[in-house]
């Protein structure tokens, strides 16, 4: 049974009438970028997240870029971010000219370790960049004090994590200094092209980010500081408007595939359950952490359900020979990544993020799914795993970082 890693048509075929009426809305109106669709999308987005302004922009790396802009980061600084992420979190540091400074991840939920935080700040630290990597929080209040102590303001990478609750309820992107989401067409709120939203609950940088946005101009044509075109265009707003009411039951959805994958793969005897970071015979398959008890139920929102296994690439292969979905997030550490190579970084420091890059993979797990399209899914893995026993891993890594017995 063919199981894709993503189907947007499913979705786009269930609000079809309310999207194609906000498309002609928009067409009708001639009002393209900005305008009252956007101004609309950013009131009603404050009121999800809990944040006093919400600025929609053009993308999720701009938005990034434009918070490094908004702190007059450049030549000379340091920005601190884990080094297992997506490329646009270093890319946008290294854009206006300051240093990347890396540091490993937690081996059970991926996010930002936050002691190597303590040990990387200098004074040269200008922002440090938590990623809430696939859709679940990193340790915001310990990274916030950390920042208070040493007056280094929090720049939360949300792009993977709208609506992400920590464990006492409060949605991240509305926590640190400045909050960076995405709406590539692939995330849980997603439009039909690129766009992205930067939050804060400061006025003066609210003031500020809203003139970068728009070339640093404030009134028109008068240039006080310098900006870019970073304006979210007219028709991603209305249709992020129509799709913004769904999102709860879409987390929903996701939940409730990534609970039923859990249950599968514990009752198959692949795996111990969730929180193991051991390969052995009784754990082939590492399952990613889920919803915490008693905590919020966004917790985790499941923008990937990823789970790790000792010979990622053979089994990569053999599910796309079953027609079944997988992806690799993310194959290449920063710290390895070619254009950082002038850094001189030791590889050794990064046990973790070197693991996972070995053996993370992807599942289907968009709200859609079927119940037997997860069976199918968990069935075709834990029979190609169990031929699988007796092979070498793949990852020279794994001994480094704890992930073989």
């Amino acid at each position: 049974m063919p199981v894709p890693l993503l189907d947007l048509k499913i979705q786009y075929q269930a609000l079809k009438p309310e999207i194609d009426a906000a498309l002609i809305r928009v067409a009708e109106s001639q009002i393209s970028i900005l305008g009252p669709e956007v101004d609309a999308l950013e009131r009603e987005l404050e009121a999800y997240l809990g944040v006093k302004h919400a600025i929609g922009v053009s993308s999720g790396t701009d938005a990034l870029l434009m918070a490094m802009m908004a702190y007059d980061i450049g030549p000379g600084d340091e920005v601190i971010m884990p080094s297992f992420s997506f490329f646009a979190t270093a890319g946008c540091v290294s854009r206006v000219g300051a240093t990347p400074v890396f540091v490993d991840v937690d081996n059970v939920t991926f996010n930002i370790d936050v002691e190597q935080v303590r040990r990387a700040i200098t004074p040269r630290t200008k922002a440090i960049i938590p990623v809430h990597l696939f859709g679940q929080a990193a340790d915001i209040d310990t990274l916030v004090a950390i920042g208070k102590e040493h007056n280094i303001p929090i720049i939360e990478d949300a792009a993977q994590a709208i609506g992400t609750q920590t464990p006492d309820g409060r949605r991240v992107g509305a926590i640190g200094e400045i909050g960076c989401f995405s709406f590539y067409p692939t995330k849980n709120l997603g439009a039909l092209g690129d766009g992205g939203l930067v939050t804060t609950n400061d006025d003066d940088l609210n003031v500020k980010l809203r003139q970068i946005r728009n070339h640093g101009m404030e009134p028109r044509y008068y240039h006080k500081i310098m900006g870019g075109n970073f304006r979210l265009d007219a028709m991603q707003g209305a249709v992020l408007r129509v799709k913004l009411p769904h999102l709860s039951s879409w987390h929903a959805g996701r939940r409730r595939n990534a609970a039923l994958y859990t249950k599968l793969f514990i009752e198959s005897g692949a795996s111990a359950g969730v929180g193991h970071t051991t390969f052995d015979e009784a754990n082939l398959i590492l399952l990613p952490t889920s919803v915490h008890e008693g905590a919020a139920e966004d917790v985790h929102i499941f923008n990937q359900f990823t789970i790790r296994t000792a010979h990622r690439d053979a089994l990569r292969t053999h599910l796309q020979s079953k027609g079944i979905g997988a992806e690799i997030y993310y194959p290449v550490p920063f710290h390895r990544q070619e254009c950082f190579s002038s850094l001189n970084l030791n590889d050794a420091a990064f046990p973790v993020s070197n693991c996972l890059a070995a053996t993370v993979l992807a599942l289907p797990i968009y709200p859609e799914l079927t119940e037997e399209q997860i069976r199918e899914v968990v069935a075709t893995i834990v029979a190609f795993e169990r031929t699988m026993v007796s092979s070498p891993a793949e990852c020279a890594d794994c001994a480094e970082c704890g992930t073989h017995a």
